[in-house]
């Protein structure tokens, strides 16, 4: 599977299938989530959130490229991310595109 963000792939004529999208919530743990906020007093990278958001963004692009694979996609391109906030230490993320079929 090709996963690109533009809506093109060089050399390729696409025949489009549809609008693909995975998604996920994720939250850290109540510990984690209190030593984070003990970094914010001093500043610095969150890395327990970083790894968070890392994870959720590689499951919501699982997600989408599992959907785009149901329709017999060959590629997904024009993909983009976006998050946020569902709640005090927990974030959705969603990736979504457009499946294309190779002509």
């Amino acid at each position: 599977m090709i996963l690109v963000n533009t809506d093109y792939i060089t050399g390729k004529e696409l025949e489009m299938l549809g609008m693909v999208k995975g998604s996920t919530i994720q939250s850290k743990n109540i510990g984690r989530d209190i030593t984070q906020s003990f970094k914010t007093i001093v500043g610095g990278e969150l890395k327990a959130y970083t790894e968070m958001m890392n994870e959720a963004r590689a499951l919501a692009t699982k997600r989408m490229v599992d959907e785009a694979e149901v329709l017999g996609a060959d590629a997904v391109v024009n993909i983009r991310y976006a998050s946020s906030a569902v709640m005090q230490g927990a974030a959705e993320v969603i990736a979504y595109g457009t499946a294309v079929k190779f002509k």
